[in-house]
């Protein structure tokens, strides 16, 4: 465990900070919450009882400032298009491991193309999307190829209860929109794809007791961006239920509301990812409740991971590629039911 160890939490205010801020806290973790607003910060500071740091993106010195003392640093601010890059070259400058919760494909490219190299060169640390969009699917799918050495497609489906967006996540959907213009990206024959037509609508079936469901394929989360980092995988494909869609496109549908003393929101999750080679066919599922708080021990349990050595790699990685996916999908118990073939357990 943490053993008071500090961690800095850029964006600790926002709603999936907050989560990583009481998982590191339960772990043992001192958390160094830091951010731009201080009111906010403050408050949640004086909550936890804890030093806040105020820092910003446009002030390198502010955020030296923030990561000072600390083993690592977990960004849970987003726009990610604005924040990896400044809170990267700090944590370089601080030799630390760097983690961020990024599910923007553009922010989440960005870091594997220009951190890569010169993380690796100074065996730094650092592990983009590791969250529920990004890091549990790239984690499922790399559980699902078990002892195969490449495959030809991996199919990775999500099926949300609902999909009540937060601040956050609109502000994220609408950066990368601006960035990507009136094009969505597809991954196929190893190669993305600046599509201009409409993404499929289709049947996935998942597996009993949800069944058949209908989702919009080819829309495309992280995990296209993380898969084939390391998977010998041409083509990747993410799907999500047509319901989550349109809650999600919908101006006014309502922020997460908590249900619970934890503070999650009564959405459930079914995460389903499919790897083929040949005619052969391998699975592994995930299910859970509110994607924004499972978000939390996936970071954690990643940070503890790389702070113990227990990692394959160095450099810039992603959640399959840098631990034992298995293990650590096993690891989340608490958090998730986990469904392995024999093969991949």
């Amino acid at each position: 465990m943490g053993s008071g160890q500090l961690v800095a939490v850029f964006g600790a205010y926002g709603h999936t900070g907050k989560f990583v801020v009481a998982e590191l806290a339960a772990r043992g973790f001192v958390p160094v919450p830091s951010g731009r607003n201080p009111q906010a910060l403050g408050k949640l500071a004086d909550e936890h009882g804890l030093e806040p740091r105020v820092a910003s993106v446009d002030d390198p010195a502010s955020l030296d400032r923030a990561l000072a003392g600390t083993v690592a640093v977990i960004n849970c601010a987003g726009p990610f298009a604005a924040t990896t890059g400044p809170v990267i070259e700090a944590a370089l400058r601080a030799k630390i491991p760097y983690l961020d919760v990024a599910a923007e494909l553009e922010a989440n490219l960005d870091t594997f193309a220009h951190y890569r190299k010169r993380a690796q060169d100074a065996g730094a640390v650092i592990v983009p999307a590791m969250a529920f969009f990004g890091g549990l699917g790239d984690l499922l799918a790399t559980a699902a190829m078990g002892d195969w050495a490449a495959a030809d497609e991996a199919h990775i489906a999500y099926a949300l209860s609902s999909w009540h967006p937060t601040a956050g996540t609109r502000l994220s959907g609408a950066v990368s929109r601006e960035r990507r213009g009136d094009v969505r990206l597809r991954y196929r024959g190893g190669q993305w794809e600046r599509r201009t037509d409409a993404a499929p609508t289709l049947r996935w079936t998942f597996p009993k007791p949800m069944g058949p469901r209908e989702v919009i394929g080819e829309f495309t989360m992280a995990d296209v961006v993380t898969v084939p980092q390391h998977l010998s995988i041409p083509d990747v494909t993410t799907y999500m239920t047509a319901e989550a869609v349109r809650d999600v496109a919908a101006p006014h549908t309502p922020v997460p509301t908590a249900t619970d003393p934890n503070g999650r929101s009564d959405q459930t999750f079914l995460v389903d990812a499919v790897v083929r080679s040949g005619k052969a066919e391998r699975r592994a599922t995930a299910s859970g409740q509110d994607i924004y708080a499972v978000t939390a021990p996936l970071a954690v349990e990643a940070l503890e991971r790389v702070l113990t050595g227990c990692t394959k790699t160095v450099g810039v990685a992603s959640a399959g590629e840098i631990f034992d996916a298995p293990d650590f999908l096993h690891a989340l118990a608490p958090h998730i039911t986990l469904d392995l073939h024999p093969q991949n357990a």
